[in-house]
């Protein structure tokens, strides 16, 4: 009997392989990390230089009315000053409107901007005609009121937030020390924050602001072209209004 061939050193490999194929290990798995590149880097070119150039610092804001030292001491002056200043600038392209009335008058009535229909005198359109009716049922004659605005000509969509940061309450303030009111009725809900440091929770009806070391009686509501559009309104602001003078009418 013929004895076996021993296998070659190629067929012993293969049979080694077949075996732990067959044993379901096809792959060797080694824990140590190898390099198998001797230097993996050589051949890379180096990273780009990235420059990150700062954005450019923002401008600061003007301050509406510029340095309060230079701001006009007496009434005239002011009016004339509403018109003139050119941080004031801050509405629309429209017609600049100065307040009109004397001082210490009986009420103050503030509307938060000079209508569209105003050309050369303040609440001279619809609106105005409207707060004319007011101050007649009042029983008060129309030169016993100071008629001014929030802003000094017309604006479709005013920024009222950054109107208060820039400073126009502060300029609203001072206005009202030199008309020097017995009162001021506010039309427009805008205007409330402007003239009680920026505070955001809702004007109440009656308050009181602080000038010239006084208090001044605030009565709040709605702004004209709102008056205008709902007459329920209108009848909230009469009733309003008989609440704050009650005990005062003749």
């Amino acid at each position: 009997m013929p004895s076996p061939t021993a296998p070659s050193l190629s067929e012993q490999i293969a049979a080694a392989q077949d075996w732990w194929r067959l044993a379901g290990v096809d792959l060797m798995f080694d824990d140590q990390p190898r390099s198998w590149v001797e230097n993996p880097s050589a051949d890379l070119p180096p990273p780009p230089v990235i420059h990150v150039q700062a954005a450019p610092a923002e401008a600061p804001r003007p301050i509406v009315g510029g340095d309060s030292a230079n701001w006009p001491q007496a009434l005239e002056s002011f009016k004339r000053w509403w018109l003139e200043e050119p941080s004031l600038s801050i509405a629309g392209l429209g017609q600049r409107l100065a307040p009109r009335g004397t001082q210490r008058a009986a009420l103050a009535i503030m509307v938060t901007m000079p209508e569209a229909e105003d050309t050369d005198v303040l609440l001279s359109g619809a609106q105005g005609r409207l707060i004319a009716s007011m101050i007649r049922a009042m029983g008060l004659d129309a030169d016993a009121v100071y008629l001014a605005s929030a802003l000094p000509s017309h604006d479709t969509v005013p920024d009222w937030a950054g109107l208060g940061r820039d400073g126009l309450g502060a300029v609203l303030l001072h206005h009202l020390s030199l008309a020097a009111p017995a009162r001021l009725l506010v039309l427009g809900r805008d205007i409330s924050p402007l003239l009680s440091n920026g505070s955001a929770q809702p004007a109440p009806p009656f308050s009181e602001i602080s000038i010239q070391g006084g208090k001044l009686p605030v009565m709040t509501s709605y702004s004209p072209a709102r008056l205008l559009e709902q007459p329920r309104l209108r009848k909230g602001l009469w009733q309003q209004w008989l609440e704050w003078t009650k005990g005062e009418r003749r």
